[in-house]
């Protein structure tokens, strides 16, 4: 098995495949390592979501993405990329996860799950959807608390809590609601974030109003146990049964990585990794970055989008 190449791209979600089909363009030879699925953060996504731009906004490639909704759902998603990358006969390792990325003469040795490459450039093009931002309050270890929601039936005619109040905080109570569920959010700020989609916001809101959904604002959650929870509101302490947590208050890049492969990071609340934004490149030479990861703690910059372009100055400058 050939172990060595110009290019090796770790990620394959949608950027991934972006800086894959823009290196095949230019004659280089690559590899993708992928510790997941193909566009794994894509596919862990809740089963009913739907996009909130449009489908050209994230196509890759030039290749064209064709829906049949004016916004675009996941599975639509799933199938268009994996369309991409079969068609193009992407050179890619699923299932094999990258531990270490260590400087050598020459390049880089990428150490996987499956073996030692060499490479003489290096795209970090890995997300942040792994790894959730923990609440740190005791019994989130429990079983009943996820950090990812799937879809709703599993919660019908169950007390749930969501804790969060984004997009797919959103979603997950309105989701369960709707399957019987009694549902109450704990919103850490005063209501619905501004950057819930537009056709969603008057939905929920009109929900809380109404009282079919219990929001609890200002508030923060202090305690899970098998059949409660308790919350931190502006009148106090409360108590209300619970049988399921879903605690969607977001998620972050691998900064631990990022460190130990010698990337600097931002000393501010950031943690932003270094990058030259002409040229994605890091404070160590031939090693970039694409995508959401570029944002560090901050998750909102970055999307499929604004972030496509990242693979065009990446190859560009890697052949120049």
């Amino acid at each position: 098995m050939r172990n060595t190449y110009t290019l090796i791209i770790i990620g394959g979600g949608p950027i991934g495949i972006a800086c894959a089909l823009e290196a095949r363009k230019s004659g280089l030879d690559y590899l993708i390592l992928e510790r997941g699925c193909l566009v794994n953060s894509l596919y862990r996504y809740p089963v009913n979501m739907t996009f909130f731009s449009t489908s050209e906004r994230i196509e890759i490639g030039g290749v064209p993405f064709v829906s049949n909704n004016v916004k675009p759902n996941r599975s639509e998603a799933l199938e268009y990329y994996r369309r991409v990358a079969v068609s193009h006969h992407l050179n890619i390792h699923l299932q094999e996860g990258v531990k270490e990325i260590r400087p050598v003469a020459g390049g880089f040795e990428v150490v996987s799950d499956h073996g030692v490459y060499g490479a003489g450039h290096v795209i970090l093009a890995t997300g942040f959807y792994d790894i959730p931002v923990l609440l740190d309050v005791p019994g989130e270890d429990l079983p009943k608390v996820t950090h990812y929601y799937r879809e709703p039936h599993f919660y019908a005619m169950q007390k749930v809590v969501v804790v969060g109040a984004s997009n797919s905080a959103v979603d997950a109570a309105l989701e369960t609601w709707r399957k019987g569920a009694e549902v109450s959010m704990i919103i850490r700020g005063e209501g619905i974030g501004p950057r819930v989609k537009y056709w969603v916001k008057p939905d929920i809101e009109n929900r809380i109003k109404e009282g079919s959904i219990t929001a609890y604002t200002h508030s923060v959650l202090v305690a899970i146990r098998p059949g409660e929870v308790d919350i931190r509101t502006p009148e106090g302490i409360k108590t209300i049964p619970n049988d399921y947590v879903i605690s969607l208050t977001g998620y972050q890049p691998d900064l631990d990585f990022l460190r130990r492969t010698g990337i600097r990071l931002s000393d501010d609340e950031r943690l932003q990794p270094f990058y030259d934004p002409a040229t994605m490149e890091t404070n160590i030479p031939n090693l970039y970055l694409a995508g959401v990861v570029c944002g560090g703690m901050n998750t909102h910059v970055w999307f499929i989008e604004n972030s496509r372009v990242h693979a065009e100055m990446i190859i560009r400058n890697i052949v120049k």
